[in-house]
């Protein structure tokens, strides 16, 4: 059997494994196997395909991790592995109704609202911590006062 014929079983059972693993060094390394096979088509002694093999397969390598690191990392998720944008936001309270929820206007829409527990029914602005279902729950929004 031809020698460019093996280096092409070779890189072929590389990408085999990598479909099944998901590890991309795998394509990198059988992408040095077929440069190798192309070597062997070209007439180039054992070692030479070898060498062949060794550079491009672990220079693609190399070269992919040093594009995986200039690449920015990516944004930590939250808690619940989602984006929630209302978080963090202000909303003024005008009154309560007597089971301590109330209703705010955010938003251009009416929602319905709760207290954080510990918090007193006081009206004020308010900034929503957290969103439960179509429910706002907000916790007294703090000023910071100086001291001139």
């Amino acid at each position: 059997m031809a020698d460019s014929t093996l280096w092409w079983l070779a890189a072929g059972a590389l990408v085999a494994l990598e479909l099944v693993t998901g590890t991309f060094y795998l394509l990198m390394m059988a992408l040095g196997l077929a440069a190798a096979a192309v070597s062997a088509h070209l007439g180039l002694a054992l070692t030479g395909q070898w060498v062949t093999a060794a550079l491009a397969g672990g220079g693609s390598v190399l070269i992919w991790r040093l594009l995986k690191k200039s690449q920015p990392a990516a944004a930590p998720a939250n808690a619940n592995h989602d984006v929630n944008l209302d978080i963090g936001e202000t909303v003024q309270v005008d009154s309560f109704h007597a089971d301590g929820s109330c209703s705010v206007i955010y938003r251009g829409a009416r929602w319905d609202a709760t207290l954080a527990p510990g918090e007193a029914t006081t009206p004020g602005r308010y900034t929503i911590v957290e969103v439960v279902g179509s429910r706002l729950i907000l916790k007294t929004t703090r000023t910071s006062t100086s001291g001139a």
